[in-house]
């Protein structure tokens, strides 16, 4: 693209040979942009507490749990048991330190894969990247792309072969965090009257932990069942992870969301309810899923080394880098093709703002066939229409399912489109979108975690480092770290996941890279006889600085619709894509390696 008034060398295709108007898109997308801009942007959605406390309980586990509380001076507390805080545990033990604790809140090991057990869950991710230490556990997942039980399971396994079974603290929630400048250590207390005091800490919490409720007026007052999907209430659907919902058969049910999980669970809900109402304010761009079983001749084939070898291919290709070899080939990586296609071999020859146009064109040529796939599939054409995704293919999450759009074509389904604005309130019986009231018996929250709240909040307790000076007060202002890991102020507390580094789709391959750093630094603290690191104030404040630099997803999220990959539209930097080094994930882990390998530590002081 150019500025008004000046031409561009760009050798796009002619217009002929297109198949849309490349001005209209744009202002179509800047529309639909418009219509779901909201003010209050993330204070939208409520927070689980008070009387609606009860969605973040955890379901799974018998009320009454007690156990004696554990007073100890240990190397290492985890917070978090998902994938991250497991990677974190094994690659302490392969660097050495053993002396460790894992907290987690839930029963048991898994993380996202623990509380999210609705019908159809399974990750958009293909198993053989996603499932993390498959070649340490000599395990090949069942199918490329793995459903809930098998991760979840996964999870177990890990904790199995690793010993981290007999280091963890489950239901064990963390009240407390705070830093003893004399004694070098993190005094960490939790509501099971533990009091962990550890040279280290590593959060590791997870972003996908958290649910949240839509602000939307008269929950309080529904008469209803309700439940969070990350919740879900089999006790009153009937059913499993793998549907058959056989107690629905007489309920009216009514799904707010139409996000990731959502479109994995609407199909099963479809089928069983007497009448399903979904309530849409954006669609979802959702692809072609072709899942299929894992080849015996393929295993067979594999040589050491190929799942880092896999997910590094992967990665390149979602940073942009153009290979000839695409390992995977799957839907993640197609859109990439076509901007090959259409870069052929003049990619060096190219300026940034060329690069840039057929990089828009790609896309505009990718969502053009998410938008003809539902033409395709839905035989009324309105709600056709409604579905239709009017964003770039960054913008939200991609989805891929073969069955959620046809579920609209059964007649006990409707969709109910709120035009951007999202459900007006909920009444004693039902919901009402645009003065209209659709009964329901049951209504199902699809509506997400918190990721882009505030850091505490999603943490669900503070940190307190030197000088007493709370996370929350030195974050306010925004995420303040040193390549992600570090911040200044709070010595030996080390943050995993969406924080300042790099992201890539696959968050169990970025979690492990994380890990590896995380635990290496602790064991050369720990060699050289030393108390405590943390970053300069100096180096912290050009890692914010970095990190804030406008670069090609920061600029592409300007004009997308409101949603946590762009802190709801506010582009205030603080969305989840734009925390993210600019130079792309194996860019920042490279870097990382190097940093490593040289050794002195640059911009951290090391006491």
């Amino acid at each position: 693209m150019t500025d008004a008034g000046t031409q561009s060398s760009v050798q796009i295709p002619m217009p002929e040979d297109l198949d849309f108007d490349i001005e209209a898109l744009r202002r179509r997308y800047a529309a639909e942009r418009a219509k779901r801009l909201r003010p209050d942007a993330n204070d939208q959605y409520r927070m689980m507490a008070g009387g609606f406390d009860h969605y973040n309980d955890d379901p799974y586990v018998e009320p009454g749990f007690t156990r004696e509380p554990l007073h100890e001076d240990i190397d290492v507390l985890v917070i978090g048991g998902g994938f991250g805080g497991q990677l974190a545990a094994v690659r302490l033990q392969e660097a050495g330190v053993t002396d460790f604790r894992i907290v987690e809140k839930a029963g048991d090991f898994g993380g996202t894969w623990y509380w999210n057990r609705y019908p159809g869950a399974q990750c958009d991710i293909e198993g053989y990247l996603y499932l993390p230490l498959l070649e340490e556990a000599g395990y090949i997942p069942k199918e490329r792309y793995s459903f809930q039980p098998e991760i979840f399971a996964h999870a177990q396994r890990i904790g199995q072969m690793f010993n981290l079974y007999e280091r963890a603290c489950f239901q064990t929630r963390v009240r407390e965090a705070r830093w003893d400048d004399d004694a070098g250590r993190w005094e960490v207390t939790t509501d099971r009257d533990d009091v962990f005091r550890a040279r280290f800490v590593i959060m590791s919490s997870g972003p996908l932990n958290k649910p949240k409720l839509p602000g939307v007026a008269g929950i309080e007052d529904f008469k209803g069942h309700t439940f969070h999907t990350s919740r879900w209430d089999y006790s009153y659907t009937g059913g499993d992870t793998t549907g058959n919902l056989h107690q629905l058969h007489d309920k009216r049910v009514g799904i707010i969301g139409t996000g990731a999980t959502a479109i994995q669970s609407i199909p099963h809900l479809g089928e069983h309810a007497q009448h399903l109402y979904v309530f849409q304010r954006t669609p979802s761009s959702v692809d072609e899923r072709n899942n299929t079983p894992t080849n015996p001749k393929w295993v067979e084939k594999l040589k050491p080394g190929w799942q880092g070898q896999r997910n590094r291919n992967f990665t390149a290709l979602l940073d942009g880098i153009q290979l000839e070899d695409d390992q995977v080939r799957d839907k993640w990586t197609s859109p990439l093709k076509k901007l090959g296609d259409l870069l052929g071999s003049r990619d060096s020859d190219l300026s940034a703002e060329e690069r840039a146009l057929l990089a828009e064109i790609a896309d505009f040529q990718k969502m053009n066939e998410i938008r003809d796939r539902v033409d395709r599939t839905v035989a009324d054409t309105g709600t056709a229409e409604a579905l239709k995704p009017w964003f770039g293919q960054w913008c939200k999450r991609p989805t891929f399912n073969d069955d959620y759009l046809p579920t609209f074509n059964r007649p006990n389904v409707t969709l109910v489109d709120t035009g951007g604005k999202g459900v007006e309130r909920v009444t004693e019986h039902g919901v009402v979108v645009d003065g209209t009231e659709y009964p329901v018996d049951c209504l199902v929250f699809a509506t997400g975690f918190e990721v882009g709240t505030a850091y505490v909040r999603r943490a669900e307790f503070d940190m307190y480092g030197r000088d007493g000076r709370s996370l929350d007060d030195a974050w306010a202002g925004g995420m303040r770290t040193f390549h992600g890991f570090l911040s200044h102020g709070f010595p030996n507390c080390f943050h995993m996941g969406l924080t300042q580094t790099g992201v890539t789709a696959n968050f169990t391959y970025m979690l492990n890279l994380q890990s590896t750093h995380v635990a290496q630094l602790v064991a050369e603290v720990k060699r050289r006889g030393s108390t405590a690191i943390e970053p300069t104030p100096e180096a912290e404040a050009e890692w914010v600085r970095i990190m804030s630099l406008p670069n090609a997803m920061t600029e592409y999220q300007k004009a997308c619709t409101p949603g946590y990959y762009n802190g709801e539209g506010t582009n205030e930097g603080r969305g989840f894509l734009q925390t993210t080094y600019p130079e792309g994930a194996l860019a920042f882990y490279d870097m990382l390696a190097r940093w490593r390998d040289e050794g002195s530590f640059e911009g951290l002081v090391v006491r």
